[in-house]
């Protein structure tokens, strides 16, 4: 954004802003610090003066803003980087997927079995019960025994 307050006299002159403003730019987005992108506007902000004045009378600043862009612009080995990162985590991805199949596979048949097995015994235990035809025999309590 352009200043609002006027300029003093103990501030640079506003060349001088631009040139440190660029070379902080250049230098953070070099090394990655900053998610700022090298754009005219972003310059203008942060050395305090207008884009128009920028297009006007800065027109160095301009095209070194411009050689910066395309330098930072075309980095194939930044591209490489990240898409090794990107293939190593797919398939470490692929491996873990691979391995819950694997588990969902052995909880599936577990569950299978135990299942058919519970069915077993329920059909067992109605046989039982079919066969033997428990009689209930009502309990009486003895008049001498109260416990």
């Amino acid at each position: 954004m352009p200043r609002k307050t006027p300029v003093s006299s103990a501030e640079p002159p506003a060349a001088q802003r631009l040139h440190d403003a660029l070379a902080e730019m250049v230098r953070q987005h070099g090394a990655g610090l900053s998610p700022r992108e090298l754009t005219a506007k972003a310059l203008c902000e942060s050395a305090g003066i207008s884009r128009n004045a920028l297009y006007r009378y800065h027109r160095d600043v301009l095209l070194a803003l411009h050689d910066a862009q395309s330098r930072h612009r075309d980095r194939p080995e930044a591209a490489k980087r990240v898409a090794a990162q990107l293939r190593r985590e797919n398939r470490e991805l692929r491996e873990h997927l691979a391995k819950l199949a694997a588990l969902v596979d052995h909880y599936f048949a577990a569950w299978q079995e135990t299942r058919l097995q519970l069915e077993r015994r329920d059909r067992e235990l109605a046989d039982l019960r079919r066969i033997h035809r428990p009689q209930v025999i009502p309990l009486q309590r003895s008049p001498g025994n109260r416990s």
